[in-house]
């Protein structure tokens, strides 16, 4: 598969696994066909009951007559046409997606466990059901690629790499967590795993994973360095795509054509609004195309599906060839947050996407291909259940910070205030909570 030119328009068709070949569908195998109808699909999510058309110039279509328009289901028949197996990814990698997928699960129903038993404080949002997201794309990743996260961050954090003992560490406000207990559920970061962050405010976290991605860019064409091919991405809801920093950042990236995929995790409610009431065109997908980049849509509660758009996204991002914008449409299972009693959404809306868990998908997927056992399987979860279980025990015992690391990471040389002239924190002077004046 590869996406065609930065204006071309990539849509969503039917997102069946068993599609027939190019040639049986005259609008696939010739794009630019007068005789060509457009599509109308039949699936339950938004972004793929539109009709299909494919907006192109005369001119542009004779210039680019050679590059094929490609649909995200076109992925699985280019897919099947090429390989010999027809399997979208083999034993070792389904593995460790189930795995992954598995880790991001049961770590955040232990969350929950853990906010309900006071252990955790503040607002905590968790990822269920959104699995497919996550580890479709991260781990894809190389570890010098960057991620930058949102609020819900903890699963992509844990898909980079960072130590469940770590995430969970700091979800308990303990020293040993990532951030030393100092960020909290919201703001997992871990420089070792280029996790450059969760981020409390919607939005804010795409002019950062910009800057990222201007970096590699800049590394490689005027330092030199040959090989920084490094990507990032950008995790962010449906919510976030109304903000004026997505639209500068998609601008900013198509304008210099960085080494970034915007990823759009919309599980189709920002809090308690809907998308389709807050949103005049609700296929964000489009916005792609407007900024001269691609714009994919992918069943996101399908990790294969996810897997081989992001495959092509950051093999684009690392040949140079620019950003792309991916909408996966997904769901959470829970509340927006620990907080939220979820009463808001349609018990039928939500029993409909629990039908598709995207773990149950994958699992059923690795039977039937005999890609792995039952037993295989109850291994990697009874695995998983005691990195979660050992996470618990190693937060649950673990230090809290001290005073001194109050007025560290405040300030940029932190003995202009925090330190005192005798070397020691000031914030631990008994006089310090008196008042200011003498600091």
């Amino acid at each position: 598969m590869a996406f065609s030119g930065s204006k071309m328009i990539i849509q969503p068709l039917s997102h069946s696994l068993h599609a027939t070949s190019r040639s049986d569908n005259p609008l696939l195998s010739d794009p630019f066909s007068k005789a060509a109808k457009p599509i109308t699909t039949s699936s339950p999510f938004l972004g793929s009951t539109r009709t299909l058309r494919l907006n192109q110039s005369v001119a542009t279509a004779q210039r680019q007559a050679a590059s094929r328009i490609v649909a995200v289901s076109d992925v699985f028949k280019e897919k099947k046409l090429k390989s010999k197996t027809n399997l979208l990814l083999t034993k070792e990698e389904g593995l460790e997606v189930y795995e992954d997928m598995i880790l991001g699960r049961a770590f955040e129903d232990m969350c929950a466990q853990m906010y309900y038993r006071g252990k955790m404080f503040g607002f905590v949002h968790l990822y269920n059901g959104q699995e497919a997201v996550s580890s479709g794309f991260i781990k894809l990743l190389k570890k010098e690629d960057s991620v930058v996260s949102t609020y819900r961050d903890h699963v992509h954090a844990l898909s980079k790499g960072v130590p469940a003992r770590a995430v969970m560490s700091e979800l308990f406000g303990k020293k040993t967590g990532c951030c030393r207990g100092q960020g909290g559920s919201m703001h997992m970061f871990s420089a070792e795993h280029n996790v450059l962050g969760g981020f409390a405010f919607i939005g804010e976290g795409i002019p950062v994973a910009t800057g990222a991605a201007f970096s590699s860019k800049y590394r490689r064409e005027v330092l030199k360095e040959a090989d920084c091919d490094h990507v990032t991405l950008a995790f962010f809801g449906d919510g976030t795509c109304n903000n004026g920093q997505f639209f500068e950042c998609l601008n900013m990236a198509a304008l210099w054509k960085l080494p970034i995929i915007f990823v759009v995790e919309n599980n189709l409610w920002a809090i308690g609004m809907s998308h389709l009431r807050s949103t005049s065109d609700p296929e964000i997908w489009k916005k792609g195309p407007a900024f001269g980049m691609p714009g994919v849509h992918v069943d996101g509660m399908d990790v294969l599906k996810v897997r081989e758009v992001a495959k092509e996204a950051i093999g684009r991002a690392r040949r140079g060839e620019g950003p792309t914008l991916v909408e996966c449409e997904t769901y959470r299972f829970r509340g927006h947050s620990l907080a939220d009693p979820d009463e808001l959404r349609d018990p039928a809306e939500k029993a409909h996407y629990a039908a598709r868990d995207p773990i149950t998908g994958l699992k059923k997927y690795l039977i039937e291909n005999k890609l792995a056992s039952e037993a295989d399987l109850k291994a990697i979860e009874k695995k998983i259940d005691e990195v979660v279980e050992d996470a618990v025990e190693f937060a649950d015992e673990s230090p809290a910070p001290s005073r001194s690391q109050l007025l560290e990471n405040v300030f940029a040389d932190p003995r202009g205030f925090g330190i005192g002239p005798d070397g020691s924190y000031r914030c631990e002077d008994p006089k310090f909570t008196q008042g200011t004046a003498q600091v």
